[in-house]
């Protein structure tokens, strides 16, 4: 599993909804975005050239602020970081590198305008992983965005299945291997069941300030309930 992925894999025959306008997915990531814009813009107005690392990131992701971008295509830089290297189409506006974003030296000596990510940092692994997440995020630039799925909204965006996050251990795993969950495909073999269920791990508002207790913690409703919880810094 490419665990710095905002998107996991997929089922057979499923079509992601984060690829879709219409999708309800979509439209959180969309008004999402009028968070994102305002650190892009405080960057421009510093620098000619801003330079934005997304880590876990998509090329597919950013095409929610394309009028924004489009408008300032000749200003801005935008590197991918997974695991493996995405493939892009845009060469001018995007760069894909391969990389482990809980990596200590992760682009040491260097920095960025801004840092992104969304959705990824339930994914990395264990809380220790995440926490050198969250440091490289807050090492390698002034702002930062970062977005993340909330432990105590009743479900379960990954596996599609309400309360998930709430089970034992165990109890997801004999799951995973059992039946087709969310995006993923039936995983009989337990050593990936494993591996699925721990780099698919949600965090609360409580462990988010901790990892980011530098920043500004908001947090996304629906249903007047807390869907996503983000972190913020101003440059």
């Amino acid at each position: 599993m490419t665990v710095n992925s905002k998107v996991p894999p997929s089922a057979p025959g499923k079509k992601s909804p984060y690829k879709d306008p219409q999708s309800l997915e979509f439209n959180f990531r969309t008004k999402r975005f009028q968070n994102v814009r305002p650190l892009i813009e405080d960057a421009l107005a510093e620098k000619r050239q801003v330079r934005i690392l997304d880590l876990g990131g998509t090329e597919e992701y950013w095409k929610i602020g394309a009028e924004f971008l489009k408008e300032n295509r000749h200003q801005i830089k935008i590197t991918l970081l997974n695991l493996e290297a995405e493939q892009v189409e845009d060469n001018g506006m995007f760069e894909a590198l391969s990389g482990d974003a809980a990596d200590p030296a992760l682009f040491a000596g260097e920095a960025f305008d801004l840092v992104h990510s969304n959705s990824v940092i339930e994914h990395v692994g264990s809380w220790e992983r995440m926490g050198q997440f969250a440091r490289n995020t807050k090492r390698l630039s002034k702002r930062y965005f970062v977005q993340t799925p909330n432990y105590w909204f009743p479900f379960e965006p990954h596996f599609r299945m309400p309360g998930f996050q709430y089970l034992p251990k165990a109890t997801k795993i004999a799951l995973v291997r059992r039946f087709q969950l969310g995006f993923f495909p039936r995983t009989p073999d337990r050593a990936e069941a494993c591996d699925l269920v721990e780099h698919n791990t949600l965090i609360s508002t409580r462990q988010m300030r901790r990892l980011f207790d530098d920043g500004h913690i908001m947090l996304e409703k629906f249903a007047f309930l807390n869907k996503s919880i983000m972190a913020m810094r101003m440059g």
